[in-house]
């Protein structure tokens, strides 16, 4: 969020707020740990950003989907294209269905911008395994969103 454009109509202290009312509105839940907390609000995050690109996307209804580049993470903030936001979120749902802690890194180094040493931290792992976790699943998702676009 932080490399988005300014003009955007969410931006990051809206998305930490509606985040905030989705997992305050039930007062009964109690987090058993802080990797429990940061699994949460990473999928809301996920969620409210798919569904912005999804109403963006079906605004405009076409358009020349492009390439993303190796790196997804900068193409898919960077253009903040809802088409590459749509796919990203389906590359990651397969990406969880073949490895759930792949896309649990996925999900704290990209939807809660953790650090290295924090999401090693939050999934009880060293920092060397989590960097390694980063790559493949920085290469699966690429080779997935590849595909997707073509």
């Amino acid at each position: 969020m932080a490399r988005e454009p300014a003009g955007l109509t969410l931006q990051t202290t809206a998305l930490v707020h509606e985040v905030y009312l989705r997992l305050s509105n039930d007062p009964a839940v109690t987090w058993e740990n802080p990797r429990q907390f940061f699994a949460v609000a990473a999928e809301s995050m996920r969620r409210i950003l798919v569904e912005r690109a999804r109403r963006h996307a079906s605004k405009k209804r076409g358009g020349g989907k492009q390439r993303l580049d190796l790196d997804f993470v900068d193409a898919a903030v960077e253009s903040a294209d809802p088409d590459a936001m749509i796919a990203l979120d389906e590359a990651l749902t397969q990406l969880r269905q073949f490895d759930d802690r792949l896309g649990e890194v996925v999900m704290l180094r990209y939807f809660t911008g953790l650090s290295v040493e924090e999401t090693a931290a939050a999934l009880d792992s060293s920092p060397r395994t989590v960097k390694r976790d980063w790559s493949v699943a920085r290469a699966w998702l690429s080779r997935r969103l590849n595909e997707l676009q073509d």
